[in-house]
């Protein structure tokens, strides 16, 4: 049976920020730009209460919350966080993916332990040498560990055992699904969908008339069913930054903020830890409100934030206006292997 962890951070930036300064503790405190026509990266606790929420306009968090302390951003500082707690993950398992800075999947199927065990004590050594707090989800696969770790946050863990994914599943809402967010909620409540038990009752064949290749995922999602791998790092053809706003972003301006945010962080993991590759062409991902995709790429040898501009607006055109719901950036490497035929071949004499 497989044990599959995924360990999320909370509030990851801001909570290094009040660890780093005591004296925001008990503020409501958000990481964002520096000035009011920049967008929050994250937002503490007692921000949230107010509204306040990733990805939202400065102006706008200001209004809902006029004693909201800004700091600014430290990706560099954050990436050295994440390292310490790669390493952590790393005394446990070498199976880690890693999805952003702050949270991961962990498959400890080969450990004796039982999974919940193994999720406290790597929590445990977190909170010692990090002195930041972390939840986990704890079960048989992605999905549900995914939405499991929501469950207790903040400092807290939840385990779906196998024989428990049925009746937790059922009860689930459907936007809890992964793929399924405020558009799809409202073409499934038509049909008088609310939860995954009323979703089971739709065939594979009736929700791929209406949803085409997505409808045969949700039918697998609803029941909980995610046979995909904890996949670890290999030799990478690319690297590449997301963003999942909470608020759909429905104006071209209001993504280029969060972009040069990403691109910030890009370029420090690129020279981190990829310096020695080269650099083929440049991205920018769109998933919209409809979750249909685009993506907008040029070939390019370095980082330029006019060309991702550029690519940013090419791919908004393609969206006839509609919102966005994620943002993506990354790069695509030449393939070592491919590089170094290359070099082989043109050596040699005719």
């Amino acid at each position: 049976m497989r044990k599959i962890i995924h360990i999320d951070m909370d509030c990851f930036y801001a909570a290094i920020e009040e660890r780093d300064e005591p004296s925001l503790r008990g503020k409501p405190v958000a990481v964002a730009g520096k000035d009011r026509r920049s967008v929050l990266t994250t937002a503490n606790y007692e921000a949230r209460k107010y509204g306040c929420r990733s990805a939202m306009p400065v102006f706008k968090a200001l209004e809902l919350c006029p004693h909201l302390v800004l700091v600014p951003v430290r990706f560099d500082h954050y990436r050295a966080v994440s390292a310490q707690l790669r390493a952590i993950f790393g005394r446990f398992t070498g199976l880690i993916e890693p999805l952003s800075l702050d949270e991961a999947f962990l498959d400890v199927s080969e450990l004796q332990s039982a999974a919940s065990s193994v999720a406290r004590e790597i929590r445990a050594q977190i909170s010692e040498e990090t002195r930041l707090t972390a939840s986990a989800g704890i079960s048989s696969n992605k999905m549900i560990a995914k939405i499991a770790s929501d469950w207790r946050k903040p400092n807290g863990q939840f385990e779906v055992k196998p024989e428990q994914i049925p009746a937790f599943i059922a009860a689930l809402p459907v936007g809890r699904l992964w793929g399924v967010g405020r558009k799809m909620s409202e073409k499934l409540a038509a049909l008088g969908v609310a939860t995954c038990a009323e979703l089971q009752h739709f065939d594979q064949i009736e929700l791929s008339r209406r949803f085409g290749k997505w409808g045969l995922e949700l039918w697998e999602l609803c029941r909980g069913i995610d046979e995909r791998p904890v996949t670890p790092d290999r030799t990478r053809k690319s690297l590449s930054s997301e963003m999942t706003f909470a608020e759909n972003i429905r104006v071209l301006p209001a993504l280029v903020g969060p972009m040069r945010g990403m691109l910030e962080g890009l370029a420090e993991d690129l020279a981190a830890h990829h310096a020695d590759r080269v650099i083929r062409a440049l991205v920018v991902k769109l998933k919209f409100a409809d979750f249909e995709r685009t993506t907008a790429e040029r070939a390019w040898p370095m980082l330029e934030p006019a060309v991702f501009e550029d690519l940013l607006a090419e791919a908004w055109k393609r969206g006839h206006d509609r919102a966005v719901r994620l943002l993506g950036v990354g790069v695509r490497f030449e393939d070592p292997q491919e590089q170094q035929q290359l070099e082989f071949f043109g050596d040699r004499a005719d």
